[in-house]
C-alpha cells in the first residue's frame, strides 16, 4: 500500500531543539518541494509500480521520503549507498527527508522506486520548478542562452574484438543456464568459448598495436577465428531460444527475453566486424553498435581536440537569467547545432508564454534564417555571431555594446554545464538503458536548479 508521508514525530522535534537547524540552502529547497503539484507528479508514477500499489500490500516507503532522498542523492553527488548512509547519520537530512527517527530506506529500496519515476514526469517536474521560480521573482525569462554538451554512456572505448567477446560471454552464459533448466530435453553437446574468446580478443588488441603489415595479417586471422566462435555461439543460442519458447516457467521466459535482446545485437557486431575488418568497408556511424549493454549510445564527433570521439548522447540546454535551466532535451544522433535554435525558442515560449528580450547562442547556431526567426518571434536582441568571413557592416553590428555584452553573458552557460557535470553527475550516466539515461539527465538538471534556488 502506497504511503504518502510519515506522521510528524514529537520526540524528533524535541531532539532537534538541541541541534542546529536546517541550512539556509536546504530550507529554501524544502519550500519548493512542499509544492503540492510536484508531490502529485511523483506520487502518480510511484502508484503505478504494481497494479494495486495504492490499495493493497504492506506499507511502502512514503512518497515524500523517496522524493526527498532522490533529491539529496543528486544534490550532493552521492551514490545510493552514500545517500542511505548520509541520511541515516544526519539529523538535518532526516528532518529534510522527513524520515524522523524511523528506519532509513536502504539503497536497493531507493533504486527500485527510482526506476518507477518516468523521464516525462521529470521534465514536467523541472517545468513546475521554473514556474515556481517565476512566481517568486527569481527569473522572468527575459534573457535566454542556449548550448549543447555530451553526456557519456557508462561504457569503455569500443572495439570489435571486445564486442565479439562480450557477445560470446553473455550468450554462452545464458545457454548454460538454459541447458540446466532444460537438461531432460537437450541432448546436443555445447562448447563454451567464453575464456577462449576473451583471450583471443586480448591477443588481437596486443597484435594490432604494432601497426606492421605482419601484425595486420595476424590480426585478420585472429578476427576470423573469433568470428567463427561467435557464429557457433549464436547458432547454439538460436536453438536454445526455440526450446525455451516451449517451456512455461518464469525462469525460462526470463532467459528467452535475454536471448531476444542480445542475439540481434551480437549479430549486428558480427556484421559490422565482417564489413570493417574482412571487407575493408567504412561502416557509417548510424549502422554501428558500440556496446551490447548500452546499445542506444551514439558516436559523436564535435571537433574537440581533447576528445575527438565521444560515446553517449548530445544534450541541449536552455538557461535563463538566474542560472536556471528552463528546458533540456536529448538529441537523436549528432545533428548540427544550427537546427537547435528554433526548438529552443519554441520551448522558451511554451515555458514563459512570451519571447525573451535577449537570446544568444554560439557561432554554430548562426544563420540568417535563425536570426530572422528570432526577430519574427519577438526577440529584440539576437546574439548569434557569424561564422567565417564577416562584412564591414556585420563587424560593425557585432561590435555594438549590447552585442558584446550579450556575448560575455552567453559565456556563462559553459560554467553552468561544468557545474552540472562536476557537482550533479551529468558528465557520465551510470544507469542502464535509454529510459535510465533520460531519467539520469532529468534528475541532474533538477538538482542543479534546486541548488541554484537554494542559494538565491
Amino acid at each position: 500500500m502506497l504511503v504518502e508521508h510519515y506522521p510528524t514525530d514529537k520526540r524528533f522535534e524535541e531532539l532537534l531543539g538541541y541541534m542546529p537547524k536546517l541550512s539556509p540552502e536546504l530550507k529554501k529547497i524544502n519550500s519548493y518541494l512542499e509544492d503540492e503539484n510536484l508531490y502529485r507528479m511523483i506520487r502518480a508514477d510511484l502508484a503505478k509500480r504494481y497494479p494495486k500499489t495504492k490499495e493493497t500490500g504492506r506499507r511502502s516507503t512514503p512518497v515524500d521520503v523517496v522524493l526527498r532522498m532522490l533529491v539529496v542523492k543528486r544534490l550532493y553527488g552521492y551514490s545510493y549507498e552514500e545517500t542511505e548512509r548520509a541520511v541515516r547519520d544526519s539529523l538535518s537530512l532526516r528532518a529534510f527527508c522527513r524520515v524522523y527517527l524511523r528506519d532509513v530506506p536502504d539503497d536497493t529500496t531507493l533504486i527500485r522506486w527510482a526506476k518507477v519515476i518516468q523521464p516525462k514526469t521529470l521534465e514536467k517536474f523541472n517545468q513546475r520548478i521554473i514556474q515556481l521560480a517565476v512566481e517568486r521573482k527569481v527569473t522572468n525569462g527575459r534573457k535566454l542562452r542556449t548550448d549543447g554538451t555530451v553526456v557519456e554512456s557508462n561504457i569503455r572505448p569500443p572495439s570489435d574484438n571486445r564486442l565479439l567477446a562480450d557477445g560470446v560471454r553473455v550468450l554462452a552464459r545464458t545457454v548454460v543456464r538454459a541447458r540446466t533448466l532444460l537438461k531432460r530435453t537437450v541432448q546436443e553437446p555445447f562448447e563454451d568459448f567464453t575464456q577462449t574468446a576473451k583471450q583471443l580478443a586480448r591477443q588481437i588488441g596486443e597484435t594490432l598495436r604494432k601497426k606492421t603489415d605482419a601484425a595486420k595479417s595476424a590480426g585478420r586471422q585472429h578476427y576470423k577465428e573469433l568470428l567463427e566462435m561467435t557464429r557457433k555461439t549464436v547458432a547454439w543460442a538460436r536453438q536454445t531460444q526455440k526450446q525455451l519458447h516451449k517451456h512455461r516457467s518464469q525462469k525460462a521466459k526470463h532467459l528467452e527475453q535475454t536471448l531476444e535482446i542480445f542475439l540481434p545485437r551480437t549479430e549486428q557486431v558480427i556484421d559490422q566486424t565482417t564489413r570493417r575488418i574482412l571487407q575493408g568497408e567504412q561502416v557509417p556511424a548510424s549502422e554501428k553498435i558500440v556496446s551490447l549493454f548500452e546499445e542506444h549510445t551514439d558516436i559523436l564527433r564535435r571537433g574537440k581536440e581533447s576528445r575527438p570521439v565521444e560515446y553517449g548522447h548530445k544534450l541541449w540546454l536552455n538557461e535563463v537569467e538566474g542560472g536556471l535551466v528552463s528546458h533540456y532535451r536529448i538529441l537523436d544522433g549528432n545533428p548540427s547545432d544550427e537546427q537547435q535554435w528554433k526548438p529552443s525558442l519554441k520551448a522558451h515560449l511554451k515555458t514563459f508564454h512570451q519571447p525573451p528580450h535577449q537570446a544568444s547562442g554560439d557561432r554554430g547556431l548562426f544563420s540568417e534564417e535563425n536570426e530572422q526567426l528570432a526577430r519574427d518571434l519577438g526577440v529584440k536582441r539576437v546574439i548569434l555571431p557569424k561564422r567565417g568571413h564577416r562584412s564591414q557592416a556585420r563587424l560593425t553590428h557585432e561590435h555594438k555594446a549590447w552585442f558584446v555584452k550579450g556575448r560575455h553573458w552567453h559565456a556563462g552557460i559553459e560554467g553552468r554545464i561544468s557545474v552540472l557535470k562536476r557537482a550533479h553527475d551529468l558528465g557520465r550516466c551510470l544507469t542502464h538503458g535509454f529510459t535510465g539515461f533520460e531519467a539520469w539527465v532529468g534528475w541532474g538538471v533538477i538538482a542543479g536548479n534546486l541548488a541554484v534556488l537554494g542559494r538565491t
